[in-house]
């Protein structure tokens, strides 16, 4: 029998042979205080294109990031190879703090949400008046999620020149949304853009609507090529009579500090993830009337204190109607 004692050495103890190191790993990590600070332009199969000063750099994510994912438009922090260059790949080792998120999960139903964006001030919600019909129920899910993800809404209205916009800007009047109303015309002259333009100015917004209504086209517009290839590859399908994006993808406009970014269509706008008690936050004027609301309120009940302080001269009736019914919108489809 083998002893152990102050004379042993290596040779004397016994080990399994190929047996995998046991020594625990640090929890510490390293705090990558050189690290460059970048923008996440696009992601594509677990490839970040980043901009990082005026280049665009290629990039994963860091294993030690976990299972925390970067989206268009996080701010990150990145170290390895900087240049650029073919065949070069940084890494994504930091994700900054996010400002807003835009969320959608597939489905009511479906308990996975998605992030969309990360940052962006505003969501443009296009919508065609004809051919395709609009789709109030879409829009008050978009309005819900940028509301609940604190994000500005903008309403951009095209092909006026099949309907008029009256009817679709009468229901949304009591939110005060700012809109763009554009013709068919007007996309295909770029007069469309430029009065679009004038509401992007210093921002990030984000670009959502369903297939059809023109949005890809009024990105092209605002986005000319020569910026486009600034930003390196841009991720789409185009189809013969249309032009499809297939991820989202940050692209920048001549102001500074002002991008856009096009978003896949979306055929639903799941809100299951949006907590219907942060709705209420987008409706100031209404919001201090909630504090005599019951607990757990849906603000659509006999006891919610929202109809007294209506009563009382607080808030417009309307405003209240709005609130409720995008606060529908969480239970119904967009059908309905």
């Amino acid at each position: 029998m083998r002893r152990y004692g102050k004379h042993t050495d290596e040779d004397d103890i016994r080990t399994r042979p190929g047996r995998r190191n046991t020594r625990p790993r640090t929890t510490i990590r390293p705090k990558h205080e050189d690290a460059a600070e970048g923008m996440v332009l696009t992601v594509d199969r677990g490839r970040l294109t980043c901009l990082v000063g005026d280049r665009t750099v290629l990039a994963m994510k860091a294993r030690e990031l976990g299972r925390k994912a970067a989206v268009v438009g996080d701010r990150v922090a990145l170290v390895g190879d900087l240049s650029g260059k073919k065949d070069t790949l940084a890494r994504i080792v930091r994700i900054e703090e996010r400002t807003s998120v835009l969320r959608r999960t597939a489905d009511d139903d479906d308990p996975f949400e998605r992030v969309v964006v990360a940052n962006a001030d505003q969501l443009a919600i296009v919508t065609a008046l004809a051919d395709p019909e609009p789709r109030p129920r879409l829009i008050d899910r978009c309005l819900v999620a940028a509301f609940d993800g604190g994000l500005t809404p903008l309403l951009v209205m095209t092909k006026s020149d099949l309907a008029p916009p009256d009817k679709l800007l009468e229901l949304y009047g009591a939110l005060d949304i700012p809109h763009v109303v554009t013709s068919r015309e007007e996309l295909e002259t770029g007069d469309a853009a430029e009065r679009v333009r004038d509401h992007l100015t210093g921002k990030i917004t984000a670009f959502v609507g369903h297939s059809g209504v023109g949005k890809t086209t009024l990105v092209n517009a605002l986005v000319p090529d020569d910026r486009r290839r600034s930003t390196g590859h841009v991720n789409a399908v185009t189809g013969r009579g249309r032009h499809t994006t297939t991820s989202a993808l940050a692209l920048p406009l001549a102001a500074p500090d002002s991008w856009v970014v096009d978003t896949p269509g979306v055929r639903s706008f799941g809100l299951h993830h949006v907590d219907p008690s942060r709705v209420i936050h987008a409706f100031p004027d209404l919001e201090p009337g909630t504090a005599g609301c019951p607990r757990a309120c849906s603000h659509d009940e006999p006891d919610c204190a929202l109809d007294d302080w209506v009563a009382g001269g607080h808030a417009d009736p309307a405003r209240l109607y709005s609130l409720r019914r995008l606060l529908a919108t969480r239970e119904r489809t967009e059908g309905d």
